[in-house]
């Protein structure tokens, strides 16, 4: 570099090649996503769960993600298929016999081993879990208990060795931390289903509404129900009895308050709009003594007197 012939640069000491990137060690890795949750990097405890994905989550921390989405930073990425807990099934492990050798970290034992083959569960061999029952059983395991039916035919439904539950091997059997493809294969298989969610839906509810149409109406349904003419009559009835029962407690003074429209008399010209109970005999009494009074005639007063007494 001096210029004076005693050294040489070479293209690699002028030029900063791109730098590679850090090694990853695939068993740290494989043993983080055997023992600890998926979504809050803890360590897994039971109650353990898993979505469609075949990913491992304690159930505290999915409930913690679906109460808050924002509660994990990456929790879209990794679990945002799970709309709720229906899209998660509880897993039935069996946990490890084996005691743990003293002097290793709780984190490079296994927790877990396949009910069937004793195998420890730490990823250097696949296992399952059933989508109904939420057993967790090797593959190799499972493909060895499973029976070779006579001619080649295979029943619709295996059962579980585990629990004795019905399941279809083809769709209810869930890889457990599956590989990139598998994953993209399952993601694929679970937004297919929900696409015919709604016309599901919609099938069931056409099917309850034809059979209420087809069932025969029931004597509830076809009883009559009371006009209001009906209803009105009867009220009028009860009206009337309480009101003759009322009349019939009153005495006679309070009876004669109320006299009947045809007794009433019909009011003249002298006694429209008025309250009196004076007849005419006795206004024409009343003229004739005011008459006598004014003329002051003893023969009419006489004549008079004898008039109002006759009417009286």
């Amino acid at each position: 570099m001096g210029n004076d012939g005693g050294s040489i640069p070479d293209r690699r000491d002028l030029v900063r090649n791109k730098p590679k990137a850090a090694a990853v060690d695939k068993a740290n890795q494989t043993r983080a996503r055997w023992n600890f949750c998926a979504l809050s990097k803890r360590r897994l405890q039971e109650p353990i769960v898993s979505c469609a994905l075949g990913k491992l989550y304690n159930k505290d921390a999915i409930i913690e993600f679906l109460l808050d989405r924002d509660a994990y930073g990456d929790g879209e990425n990794i679990c945002g298929h799970v709309r709720s807990l229906k899209d998660v099934k509880t897993l039935t492990l069996t946990p490890n016999p084996t005691p743990a050798v003293p002097g290793t970290e709780p984190s490079e034992r296994p927790q877990f081993v396949c009910p069937l083959t004793l195998k420890e569960m730490n990823g250097t061999m696949p296992f399952i879990y059933l989508r109904p029952c939420g057993c967790v059983i090797s593959a190799a395991g499972l493909s060895a208990l499973r029976s070779t039916p006579p001619d080649g035919e295979r029943a619709e439904k295996d059962t579980c060795p585990q629990c004795a539950a019905k399941y279809s091997h083809g769709t209810d059997c869930i890889p457990l931390n599956p590989g990139p493809e598998e994953e993209e294969r399952l993601l694929a298989a679970l937004e297919a289903q929900r696409l015919l969610e709604p016309v599901k839906k919609s099938k069931k509810r056409k099917a309850g509404a034809a059979d209420l149409a087809s069932e025969p109406p029931t004597k509830k349904a076809a009883a009559a129900a009371p006009s209001i003419a009906t209803a009105s009559n009867s009220l009028r009835s009860t009206l009337a009895m309480e009101e003759a029962k009322r009349k019939a407690g009153m005495s006679d003074a309070v009876k004669a308050l109320y006299s009947a429209k045809d007794n009433a008399r019909k009011e003249t010209f002298m006694t429209m709009g008025t309250f009196t109970r004076v007849s005419r005999s006795h206004l024409l009494s009343f003229a004739v003594l005011t008459l006598a009074f004014s003329m002051r005639n003893a023969t009419v007063h006489v004549c008079s007197i004898a008039v109002l007494y006759i009417t009286l």
